[in-house]
Formats: structure tokens, C-alpha cells, sequence
């Protein structure tokens, strides 16, 4: 998340956030997201929203849409229903019948513990799933202290163009990062290369020849690397955006799939931007990839009518069970937007957060 169109001024306002994540992104991830750190260097996202109602079918279709994601899913069958409940999910497993709340944390004038904090006493529990980003070739941390050991710290790790990975000028980049993340000997959950359907990143197939055949070589060169570093400490997150842009058809979601063996977890990047139900964001991924995997909704919020849409939220997540966690977008500094993802902006929101929070559901 991090980049969110202006109608009829998208893509400057994408580039010009994209250049300055890329300038400041080596203090990304590195222990407390204190004050004096730039709301860039923490958050790392880029999800643009679907065209507005105002825009023209052109813009429409430039950026793509749920049909994207759908046109050759197949129907849901009786298998989702088991997914999160049948121990898959790798170091990270689903837990049964249940999801792990947890959170990207970056709030204005406070710390990543402070924030942590503010939280605890808020929901009167620690967040499950603590979400980090890490540069691709810049600092990355050997511990994250001020993460609870109850917690699952999950790391969205930066993309890059891909033929610097596929000529093996990365590999000792990619051996290092590996080494790191086994050294914390903790669950990782591994986001790499996030939103690679959509043409806001460098790792995006948009700006890699328009190629996600590529895209699947890189991860499985990633993916390689870490087995022979022996990081099995680590769940492969695969974590494309709810909807894809351009919509061509080279740029279909299911292109990116890097295949059962190389991917734990299938994430999805959802936010309602222009009123979309959580169905509209993440039944076709769900419905496509939820029968071989647990899914986690790796990036969402609300950004209009919070109370309303986190009790659709709940109550879509209670009726899907292929979910198996769920991370809220939780800031208020996100560079270059006046958008607050925060779910205590207001009491009625707060008070629907928190009973997410205490559902059965919502306990894994």
C-alpha cells in the first residue's frame, strides 16, 4: 500500500511517491518506526484503487478490474472450506477454524512500541501477525526485539527489476536476507515482491517486459536460495493486489502464480477506496486460490464508512473459511495521501475493531 490515484492524476502521483519510497527505503524495517522516521521508509505498499465512478471506461479498463482476477477461476468448491484448517501454511501454519489478527503498525509521533502498546490496551491482546518492510538490498535487521515472541513478524521484502536476479548478480544479496531471517529463529512470514500484477512497482510485470512468466522464475530462484541457506523458518507469502493493472491479458493474476511448491500462503492487497465490499476485493482470489491455500488479507482497511465496512469485514471472514489471517493497514503518516487506515478515528469504528477483535473468529 502506500500509492492511492487522484482521478484524472494517477499516475503522477504514483510515480512521484514510488521515487521517493525507493530514495528513503533503506531505514525500512530497522527496529522502532520512531517519529523522526519518514512514513516512506516504513510503509512500502502501493495499491491503487479501481477507477472512480467519474472516470472514463478507458481509465476503467487501464486498471483493470475484479474480472481480471476471475475470468477462468474456476468455482469454489468444498476443499476451501478445509484449507486453513488442515495444517498447511508451512513454518507459519493456518490455525484451524480461526484467523490471526494482526497489523502494520506506523502512527504519527509514536514509536513502534509505543504504537504496540496503544494497541494492547485498545483490543486487550497482542497483535498476532506484527507487519514490517525491508528494502531489497539495504538494511535489514538480524532481530525485531520489539515484536512480541507470541507474535508472528511478517516481512514484506522488496522487489527488484528482475534480470539483476535472473543473471545471478543478486544471488548474494538474496543469500545474505536468507541467513538474517533464519538467524532470528522465529516464524517468518515472507512477502516478496507484493502487488507485482499492478504498474506501480519495479518488480512489477508492467515494467519488466511485460512478463509474469519472469516474475515466477525470480521467486523460484528466491525461493531455491533460501532452501539451500536452509531458512526453514520461513512461510512464502505470495501476495498479489485484489485487482490488476494494466487488465491485458499477459497481466492476469493467475500468470504470477509461482506454483503449489514455492508458495505457503496466497495474500491479497484490498482496500475500499471507492466503497468495495470485502467480497468484491477478495472472493475471486479466494475463490481461486483458496482451495490449496490459506489465505491472509496481507494489506487492508478502510478508508470511508470504517465501522460499517470492519463489521462486513468480520462478517465475510466468519463466512470464509480458506482465511486464515488477516493485516490491518494501521497508519496515519502514509507518504503523499491524506489517507488515515486507522481503525480508532472515530468510537463507532474503534468499537467494531474491537469486536472483531474479541470474535471466536478472530482468536487464532
Amino acid at each position: 500500500m502506500g500509492v492511492v490515484l487522484e482521478p484524472g492524476n494517477g499516475r503522477v502521483l504514483k510515480r512521484r511517491q514510488l521515487l521517493t519510497l525507493l530514495a528513503l527505503t533503506g531505514a525500512a524495517g530497522c527496529g522502532s518506526a520512531s517519529s523522526a522516521e519518514t512514513p516512506a521508509a516504513q510503509a512500502g505498499g502501493g495499491t491503487p484503487p479501481p477507477a472512480p465512478p467519474s472516470a472514463s471506461p478507458g481509465a476503467t479498463a487501464r486498471l483493470g478490474s475484479a474480472m481480471t482476477v476471475t475470468s477462468s477461476a474456476p468455482a469454489p468448491s468444498a476443499s476451501v472450506s478445509t484449507v486453513a484448517s488442515s495444517g498447511l501454511g508451512g513454518a507459519v501454519q493456518a490455525p484451524a477454524d480461526r484467523v490471526m489478527l494482526g497489523s502494520y503498525l506506523a502512527l504519527g509521533g509514536r514509536s513502534l512500541q509505543q504504537s504496540l502498546a496503544l494497541r494492547r490496551r485498545q483490543l486487550g491482546r497482542e497483535q498476532r501477525i506484527v507487519h514490517r518492510f525491508y528494502p531489497w538490498d539495504g538494511y535489514v535487521p538480524t532481530s525485531e526485539p520489539e515484536v512480541a515472541k507470541s507474535s508472528v513478524l511478517m516481512v514484506s521484502w522488496h522487489g527488484a527489476p528482475y534480470a539483476g536476479i535472473l543473471d545471478g548478480g543478486s544471488d548474494g544479496n538474496i543469500r545474505s536476507v536468507a541467513r538474517k531471517l533464519k538467524g532470528m529463529k522465529r516464524p517468518i512470514l515472507l512477502r516478496w515482491g507484493w502487488e507485482m500484477n499492478g504498474d506501480w512497482f519495479e518488480w512489477g510485470g508492467a515494467q519488466n517486459g511485460q512478463s509474469a512468466a519472469n516474475y515466477v522464475k525470480v521467486w523460484r530462484r528466491l525461493h531455491r536460495i533460501f532452501a539451500e541457506q536452509g531458512a526453514d523458518n520461513v512461510s512464502w507469502v505470495w501476495s498479489p493486489n485484489w485487482n490488476s493493472s494494466p487488465g491485458d491479458s499477459w497481466n492476469r493474476v493467475q500468470g504470477y502464480y509461482p506454483g503449489d511448491d514455492y508458495v505457503d500462503w496466497v495474500g491479497i492487497s484490498g482496500y475500499n477506496f471507492f466503497n468495495e465490499t470485502p467480497s468484491t476485493l477478495f472472493d475471486p482470489i479466494t475463490d481461486r486460490f483458496g482451495g490449496k491455500k490459506p489465505i491472509i488479507l496481507s494489506e487492508t482497511a478502510a478508508v470511508q464508512g470504517k465501522a460499517k465496512w470492519i463489521k462486513q469485514l468480520q462478517s465475510w471472514v466468519e463466512k470464509t473459511p480458506a482465511v486464515g489471517a488477516v493485516v490491518w493497514f494501521d497508519t496515519d503518516i502514509q507518504e503523499g495521501t491524506d489517507n488515515n487506515f486507522r481503525f480508532d478515528t472515530d468510537s463507532a469504528a474503534l468499537a467494531a475493531y474491537q469486536a472483531m477483535a474479541r470474535s471466536p473468529r478472530f482468536s487464532g
